[in-house]
């Protein structure tokens, strides 16, 4: 459970996302809600920065080769890679390039059916990867593989999406643009020599292929085995849109960027299904749908530290919701007024355990306050659930 001071950034920031365009999945929100980005980051870390700030956060350092320094990609960017990778829930999706792991947690999340396979070529963030993911029960959804990026994974093709999260040249992505399925399969990478990329999006229709580049970047590159000694030290950073060149070939592959054929396959975002785009509807439903599983957490823990902050955390969502314009405005004023009723029980408790009530058989109080505070609960949780039916039929 994320302390409330931690989950209201997270809101503040999914809010932010959202209302400066970047966050337009509501399938995305709901992953950014369900996955604590802390658990993928190292203790001894966790005070050289502040998490579910639009930044890069460092999940790797070593002292000895402070070049090897390593980052989660700022949310803002994870959420443009994802969007554009058009993932599918059945999708198979291969990432070059670990990123704590981070990024194929919530990748999960959108492709629940497909496989996903993170290729890291440094041995030691393999296996800070494998621990996060272990820590999150995502082991068997996520599989992690020591080898070099750059060679993909030919013998599981065909990978409907690829997503490479490093700074990759043009002649090394032929290779992985043959691995992509060839109906509609999507590779998304950071394309480009020295300090700037184009971070690139690149369909395969058959044999042929047309892209589609996106804004500037400056990446780290794609490490592999071969380069770990020669890496240079570049921040993570968002630049500007760039102006498209035309095409660019070898010998093998053609890309083309100047055909219309983007707008006839309808290469952008929820082009499949409208559903998954934002609006206030959905963004409440999903709310309520986190609030339902974190009531569900509570009716399984009983420790007070627990509960007041997941009171908190569920208080942050609706208040929030309170300042969305939806027809559900009263249904939320009145989960405010229960939460509040429920969030006095945790003061009570807390002054029993204390010592600072007298009376004459306080542990028979404590019961007795914890069996009211549990049947409100109760209440709570059955007018979110038939909330949520009601949004769903519509």
């Amino acid at each position: 459970m994320e302390s409330r001071k931690l989950f209201r950034s997270k809101i503040q920031l999914l809010f932010t996302l959202i209302y400066n365009g970047y966050l337009r999945d509501i399938r995305l929100v709901k992953a950014i809600l369900d996955v604590p980005l802390k658990k993928f980051i190292p203790k001894e870390l966790h005070s050289h920065f502040k998490i579910y700030t639009d930044a890069p956060v460092l999940f790797y350092l070593n002292k000895e080769n402070p070049e090897t320094l390593r980052t989660i990609s700022a949310p803002h960017m994870i959420s443009i890679m994802l969007q554009q990778l058009l993932l599918e829930e059945d999708d198979d999706l291969l990432i070059l390039g670990a990123k704590s792991g981070y990024i194929a947690a919530l990748a999960h999340k959108l492709a629940p059916k497909g496989k996903i396979v993170i290729l890291e070529a440094n041995q030691e963030i393999a296996k800070i990867t494998q621990d996060n993911l272990e820590r999150n029960n995502l082991q068997d959804k996520v599989k992690v593989i020591v080898d070099n990026p750059l060679n993909g994974l030919p013998e599981l093709t065909p990978w409907q999406k690829i997503l490479v999260t490093g700074a990759i040249k043009q002649e090394r992505i032929i290779p992985l643009l043959l691995q992509l399925d060839s109906s509609d399969g999507v590779l998304f990478a950071p394309i480009g020599e020295n300090f700037i990329q184009n971070y690139t999006q690149i369909i395969r229709i058959g044999n042929e292929f047309y892209g589609k580049k996106h804004l500037q970047v400056r990446f780290t590159p794609l490490m592999t085995k071969i380069e770990l000694d020669e890496l240079k030290l570049v921040t993570e950073i968002t630049e500007i849109n760039p102006k498209d060149e035309h095409q660019f070939s070898t010998e093998d592959v053609l890309i083309n960027y100047s055909s219309d054929i983007l707008d006839e396959v309808r290469l952008e975002p929820f082009s499949r299904s409208q559903t998954h785009e934002i609006n206030p509807e959905n963004v409440f439903l999903i709310s309520l749908e986190f609030i339902d599983q974190t009531i569900d957490s509570l009716r399984e823990n009983e420790n007070l530290n627990y509960w007041t902050t997941s009171i908190d955390n569920i208080k942050i969502i609706l208040d929030t919701l309170q300042r969305i314009k939806t027809n559900r405005n009263d249904a939320t004023e009145y989960f405010i007024n229960n939460i509040n009723q429920i969030k006095s029980y945790n003061l009570i408790r807390k002054e029993l355990e204390k010592g600072k009530l007298s009376e004459t058989t306080p542990l028979k109080r404590e019961i007795d306050v914890i069996g009211k505070q549990m049947r409100d609960v109760k209440i709570l949780q059955k007018n979110i659930k038939e909330e949520i039916k009601k949004i769903k039929k519509k």
